[in-house]
């Protein structure tokens, strides 16, 4: 798990790309591939199977890689349980305005959403 210290460093790492996360976010919506558009950030080849690429580890500063995915696609591979589905677009739903991460940082995963501004802490969503 990354710490709230670690958050905000990744926060800022991610800072550069986050006009095109919101781009492809809406292209996921717009086109009506899912409502719940996520982006799986990593640094471990684990999570690399999870959506489609975005950001590659050697564009940005700490190796970061960004791919991005939907929550059907999540709760298809069994990252999400069936039964926390409908809880996960709960607090989705929410976050309107935030971009939704899956962070895989040293063998955990968490999910955060962090601002589409630069207003406002990324907040820590405990499964």
């Amino acid at each position: 798990m990354l710490s709230e210290k670690g958050l905000h460093d990744l926060k800022k790492q991610l800072h550069p790309y986050l006009l095109l996360l919101v781009k492809t976010a809406n292209t996921i919506k717009d086109q009506d591939i899912s409502n719940y558009p996520v982006f799986v950030v990593y640094q471990e080849e684990e999570a690399a199977g999870l959506g489609i690429p975005v950001v590659a580890a050697e564009a940005t500063t700490e190796g970061w890689s960004v791919n991005a995915s939907t929550l059907e696609e999540l709760a298809a591979k069994k990252v999400v349980a069936m039964e926390n589905v409908e809880r996960f677009t709960t607090v989705y739903k929410t976050n309107e305005g935030a971009i939704c991460c899956l962070v895989w940082h040293e063998g955990n995963a968490q999910f955060v959403f962090i601002p589409a501004t630069d207003a406002g802490p990324a907040e820590i969503v405990e499964d």
